[in-house]
């Protein structure tokens, strides 16, 4: 399965003062090396990040990022989008070979 996430803090921080900005870079930082850590395959962009890989590992690793940005905020906000598509592996990459080859095609 693929899941796109984006999660976020909103409000005061947990613990230290709130940010002079709107930037929520060091909280996405958290979350994203999470990511990272996990070994799962993912990709990350101005939007969202994909990870893929089972339904328990994939989620337990979006809780973790979660939990993280918790930390920055007393609300977190978490948007989700899933391909569940049972017995295929390498789509994070392989979706976009296909559209890319798609689009040769139509070129020639």
């Amino acid at each position: 399965m693929l899941v796109a996430f984006s999660v976020s803090p909103s409000g005061a921080p947990a613990k230290g003062p709130a940010p002079h900005d709107a930037s929520v870079h060091g909280a996405v930082a958290a979350a994203v090396k999470i990511v990272r850590e996990s070994g799962l395959p993912n990709k990350t962009d101005a939007m969202f990040t994909t990870i893929e890989g089972e339904w328990d590992e994939v989620f337990d690793v979006i809780k973790r990022a979660t939990e993280a940005v918790g930390q920055f905020g007393e609300r977190v906000s978490l948007v989700l989008k899933a391909d569940i598509r049972p017995g295929y592996y390498g789509e994070l990459t392989g979706k976009v070979e296909r559209l890319e080859a798609a689009i040769t095609e139509d070129r020639a």
